[in-house]
């Protein structure tokens, strides 16, 4: 999901990697790991493209044990999202400079079938358990049956609800689309700064789209049938009638604004509940970010909407590793990088949103932190969470139409549904050729 957390400007920073050794906090291998192997795994350093990530920033102090654990340094060039996607693409089909790009959900289709990058699983050490990580970011990583990157962030969504706002109002959180307007249209009170939720309204892919795909997928909605649009269906027009009728309620700012209007304002008091990305949880309990950090509750979004599952993460490039010992050295500091060793050292410093393992979500220090409610709504959100964009390499061209059409509805500035979806169903008969 595009802009979501951390949106940080910049142009490229390379990070010269340290050797110093490491104490007690070093990993704690399984036998017949890399560091059993007959020497060492990695031969030359490893060039990473990436975005900054708090969780990154944190690596890059563990360097000298992934130069114990493999032989090599390495390096992470770091861009921020508009630029290393377009960097990434062009050195990805033609230069090879990099073994891994950091890769999303929007570009994954574009870099996997055009074989930029390589599977992931034939070079992903097993004692490394690719099996804990979430299965909704691991829907997300997957495309045509194959799992490609591996995550450092990710999520589904989660109802997030001010606890005390529910109870004044002696309501519970919704569990159907019915209950939450009933809920909505209850604890929305303008006149004492209090709106009833809070929606995305600009245009784009992964802002006003985003949010209204779980509406779209969880009333039946299909992007394509047969190979042919089909956006203009019933569950098309019910699911973006539901999303404008929710922005009656919807706080001052949103009908144009994306994640940080939306989210800013429910932190800053302003909204009782919001749907948004799992993200959002760690942000809403801590104090330095959250105004509200101590009234705030979690459940899984009111049936039918399916949990909009999105994940960025680290892929083996192509042009870079030719070689299957080339393609093992990237697959293990891939696997070091999002492990869960490096997981439960971003946890204890209270790094919540890249944090992407069931093991995590399951331990004490998890419930210490976030209380009890969190990773029960974690595991319940999983149950539904899914992909509901369309995962083709065409996807952001489409998605960001359907954007602009949307907040043209959401702005009033036309009033048609089924007019504005068949323009959309015809733009993508063309982009489906």
């Amino acid at each position: 999901m595009n802009n979501i957390i951390n949106r940080l400007a910049g142009s490229v920073s390379s990070v010269a990697i340290a050797t110093s050794m490491v104490g007690a906090t070093g990993l704690m291998l399984a036998p017949g790991s890399a560091l059993a192997q007959d020497g060492p795994v990695c031969t030359s350093p490893v060039r990473i493209l990436a975005q900054p990530r708090d969780g990154l920033t944190l690596l890059e102090e563990y360097a000298a044990e992934f130069e114990e654990l493999s032989g090599a340094l390495f390096q992470i060039d770091y861009m921020n999202e508009g630029d290393r996607r377009v960097r990434s693409q062009a050195d990805a089909s033609l230069i090879g400079r990099y073994n891994i790009y950091y890769v999303d959900e929007a570009n994954l289709a574009q870099f996997a079938s055009s074989n930029w990058i390589v599977p992931l699983m034939p070079h992903y050490p097993a004692e490394y358990d690719f099996d804990d990580f979430d299965p909704g970011r691991v829907a997300t990583a997957t495309y045509d049956d194959t799992v490609w990157f591996a995550p450092i962030m990710g999520g589904g969504d989660l109802l997030v609800y001010r606890t005390d706002l529910m109870e004044a109002a002696g309501l519970e959180p919704p569990e159907t689309l019915d209950e939450l307007f009933e809920v909505v249209a209850a604890l929305h009170d303008p006149a004492n700064g209090i709106y009833g939720i809070g929606l995305r309204g600009q245009r784009g892919s992964g802002a006003n789209v985003w949010r209204w795909m779980p509406y779209f997928k969880g009333m039946g909605g299909e992007w394509f049938v047969d190979g042919e649009p089909a956006m203009n269906s019933d569950a098309g027009v019910q699911a973006t009638k539901t999303y404008l009728d929710l922005f009656e309620y919807s706080a001052p700012g949103t009908r144009t604004g994306s994640w940080d209007e939306s989210t800013g304002a429910f932190r800053a008091g302003q909204i009782a509940l919001i749907i948004e990305s799992a993200p959002l949880a760690g942000i809403t309990l801590d104090s330095t970010q959250s105004q509200v950090a101590d009234r705030v509750g979690f459940a899984k979004p009111p049936a039918p909407l399916t949990g909009g599952g999105f994940a960025h993460g680290f892929a083996i490039g192509e042009r870079a590793n030719q070689s299957d010992a080339e393609r093992d050295c990237a697959g293990l500091w891939i696997a070091w990088a999002t492990s869960r060793e490096q997981e439960l050292r971003r946890l204890e410093i209270g790094q919540a949103g890249e944090l992407n393992r069931q093991s995590i979500f399951a331990s004490d220090l998890f419930a210490e932190t976030f209380g009890e409610g969190l990773p029960a709504a974690l595991t319940e959100t999983a149950e539904v969470t899914q992909v509901n964009f369309w995962q083709h390499a065409n996807w952001p061209e489409l998605g960001n139409h359907w954007g602009i059409i949307l907040e043209e509805l959401i702005t009033g500035t036309r009033d048609d549904i089924p007019a504005a979806l068949a323009e959309l169903e015809a733009f993508a008969a063309n982009l489906s050729d």
